[in-house]
């Protein structure tokens, strides 16, 4: 498929702003700033952006506990977003969703949620709706690999396969749910096969190839506007950073049982950096290229993360406010 480097130049914008946002929630996670549970999506932004570039606005994406990619890379709000994650008013769920819970209508991102699988059955309803009304709009379902041993997911298929809804599912496979190997909860690794026995069309892809996964996405959505979906993708990629917060430390115990060989090869892997050396090697970009885009991403996020902390916190009185219809 061949792209305009404005097109590729939005692919490095989009991994980069998902990146230095993640990183930039470290340090105030640390030092407690941060109170809400934050599951971080460093090492994984090839998917949000590969899968997110190939849809239009209208179309529907729901994630997970793990999102803060996808919202960003369906055109999610920055500011709110962040805001959130600090638990401010400005928030995209008016600071009381924190990290996990993230929505912007406005762009299709109509939700996260940390029930494993919790959202799988919400995109199903979206794609009937699109399908029911004719409005060609297509939804995404984001999923670790930890939400195949969930019933749900297979009765999503099923229903999916049964109806050829326009819905695509999108398994983040990075080979860990939460402490747990991928070994030590499947039988077989090949989890983009789950979606055969119910005749859907199912592809496995190099989840941090950010072009090998718009292209796979580009050619399922286009399945899904003509009728003929659903389509099961299965993304291979790995978290450089803890399952919660930037280390998985419990009480100041080092849990991550990741084998030290596995993280550096994976690190080696790294997505941004791989398509660092495709735009200077193979499509004619510039080091100082790179460096412009990375210094408007760098002002962007730092722009933002002033904008939360200089945000009120909800307040006392609006305890109970959007939790009952008035």
């Amino acid at each position: 498929m061949p792209y305009t480097n404005k097109q590729l130049a939005g692919f490095y914008r989009s991994m980069l702003r998902i990146r230095i946002c993640e990183e930039g929630f470290v340090e105030p996670i640390n030092n407690r700033e941060i109170l809400c549970p934050v599951h971080l999506c460093s090492g994984e932004e090839a998917i949000a952006t590969g899968v997110c570039s190939a849809l239009q606005k209208d179309d529907y994406v729901f994630g997970n506990h793990r999102s803060h990619g996808h919202y960003l890379a369906k055109g999610g709000d920055l500011k709110a977003m962040i805001a959130e994650v600090f638990c401010r008013d400005t928030g995209c769920s008016r600071g009381r969703g924190g990290s996990m819970h993230l929505i912007d209508p406005s762009c299709g991102m109509l939700g996260s949620a940390p029930i494993v699988a919790g959202t799988i059955s919400l995109a199903l309803g979206a794609a009937m709706a699109s399908w029911v009304r004719g409005s060609g709009q297509v939804a995404v379902s984001f999923f670790g690999d930890g939400a195949t041993g969930e019933g749900v997911l297979y009765e999503s298929l099923n229903f999916a396969a049964l109806k050829t809804l326009p819905i695509i599912f999108i398994c983040e496979n990075n080979l860990y749910s939460t402490h747990l190997s991928i070994d030590e909860i499947r039988v077989s690794r090949n989890i983009y096969k789950i979606g055969l026995p119910f005749g859907e069309k199912s592809y496995r892809v190099d989840g941090n190839d950010v072009l090998r996964v718009h292209e796979q996405t580009t050619k399922a959505v286009e399945l899904c506007r003509n009728g003929k979906g659903p389509v099961f993708i299965e993304c291979l990629t790995y978290r450089q950073r803890g399952h919660v917060g930037p280390d998985d430390n419990v009480q100041g115990t080092h849990t991550d049982i990741r084998p030290a060989n596995e993280i550096k090869k994976w690190m080696k892997k790294d997505p941004i950096k791989l398509f660092e050396k495709y735009l200077l090697s193979q499509a004619g970009f510039t080091s100082g290229d790179l460096k412009k885009i990375q210094h408007a991403v760098d002002d962007e996020v730092q722009e933002a993360f002033d904008f939360a902390r200089m945000s009120p916190f909800p307040a006392q009185e609006d305890l109970t406010r959007h939790v009952f219809s008035n």
